[in-house]
């Protein structure tokens, strides 16, 4: 059995992140700071969702739980392809998972739509969202305290979607703003 600390996930993130950044800026001959503290939000983004989905929310002895991992264990898989079953099988906590799982991915579509260039639209930024949460509810699969949901998957994806209007909008809002301003001086 392997058990991670969020601790080490994250100095694995970290190290991980600064690996690319790196050879990022190594390949493109520079860094643009400004870029890169924008890109912090991706990071952050990434960091805290990995708290979320991977770590029991409750903490255990005072310290938050740690990540198991035990291929003896993880079957039968624990997986859920039944669309929407918080409709008919409501459980202890059942609002705060929807409202939870919407809300994390919020950021995801603001910031994923800041960031990247090639998301340069609505769709864009909710399929990449979906991909991300897709790929969260597959790495789900191996560890056994843990599930995967059609919902969760329905509902992050909603949460990027959510996000990427907030952003589009709020980007279409001040474009108008500006040309309004640019005609009027």
């Amino acid at each position: 059995m392997v058990e991670l600390s969020y601790l080490q996930v994250v100095i694995f993130i970290s190290v991980a992140w600064l690996m690319v950044r790196a050879f990022w800026a190594y390949k493109n001959k520079r860094v643009d700071w400004k870029r890169e503290l924008l890109l912090l939000t991706v990071y952050i983004c990434i960091v805290v969702i990995t708290r979320l989905v991977y770590f029991p929310l409750h903490h255990v002895d005072g310290h938050i739980g740690l990540l198991k991992f035990d291929a003896g264990k993880i079957w039968p898989l624990w997986i859920n392809l039944r669309p929407f079953t918080f409709v008919y099988d409501r459980y202890d906590g059942w609002q705060i998972n929807i409202i939870g799982n919407v809300t994390m991915f919020i950021p995801v579509g603001i910031c994923w739509g800041v960031c990247f260039k090639k998301l340069n639209s609505i769709l864009k930024v909710t399929l990449a969202g979906f991909g991300y949460s897709l790929l969260i509810e597959l790495s789900q699969l191996l560890l056994y305290e843990r599930g995967s949901d059609i919902d969760d998957l329905i509902l992050n994806t909603t949460g990027a979607f959510i996000g990427a209007l907030v952003y589009f909008g709020t980007a279409k809002i001040i474009v108008s703003y500006k040309e309004k301003w640019d005609k009027e001086t």
